[in-house]
């Protein structure tokens, strides 16, 4: 894991290498970062939704995934998650079968995100959603 961005308490942002310890490193990375911002009651789901997003990003893409948190100062009720990698393709939400091991992440973002979705950049895509702060 290599630390890219932390001069602004609310913002900060990853980038993990492509190994397979990288999805348990994000999780970890989220969990720290939220208790340290005193938003523990999201922890458990925005890892849970990391996970999902970096796992699908190390499945298909090639490069270096990226992971941001942010608490935007426009928005104080909302946690912004960006989970970034290098592949153009937008994300696919397929129709998991019972016996089925994946093929649920979308789902899940779905259901427990306020908003979620997509947008393409330079040099790959970034899959972001937003959860609602706790007042």
């Amino acid at each position: 894991m290599i630390r890219v961005t932390d001069t602004d308490t609310d913002r900060v942002t990853w980038t993990f290498t492509t190994d397979l310890g990288a999805v348990h490193t994000a999780r970890c990375a989220v969990r720290d970062q939220l208790g340290a911002w005193h938003l523990d009651t999201l922890s458990d789901v925005a890892a849970l939704l990391v996970s999902e997003l970096v796992t699908n990003a190390l499945r298909y893409a090639t490069g270096p995934v990226g992971v941001c948190l942010t608490r935007p100062s426009v928005r104080p009720g909302v946690l912004l998650v960006e989970v970034s990698d290098p592949l153009p393709d937008p994300p696919r939400e397929r129709a998991a079968r019972p016996d089925d091991e994946g093929g649920r992440g979308l789902q899940l973002l779905a259901v427990s995100a306020c908003r979620w979705g997509h947008q393409a950049g330079p040099r790959g895509k970034t899959v972001w959603f937003e959860l609602a702060v706790p007042r």
